[in-house]
């Protein structure tokens, strides 16, 4: 009985420093975050500066601007 008390304890001690071990995934994490954040901001921007956006964009402000009040 005592052997398998000690395997037992054993078992749980190995399950417990296991769950310790993932310390570092918290900042791999926010480094994922920040690579898609940043994608994606690339990718709004090459979208806002196309040509086509871009006139459609110019065209909203100046029709906002020259709107009487």
């Amino acid at each position: 009985m005592y052997k398998a008390v000690r395997a037992r304890m054993r078992a749980l001690v190995c399950r417990a420093r296991a769950m310790r071990s993932d310390v570092g995934m918290v900042t791999s994490e926010y480094a994922m975050g920040i690579v898609a954040a940043v994608a994606f901001a690339v990718v709004l921007y090459k979208v806002v500066t196309s040509g086509q956006v871009s006139a459609e964009l110019q065209d909203i402000v100046k029709r906002a601007l020259d709107a009487e009040m």
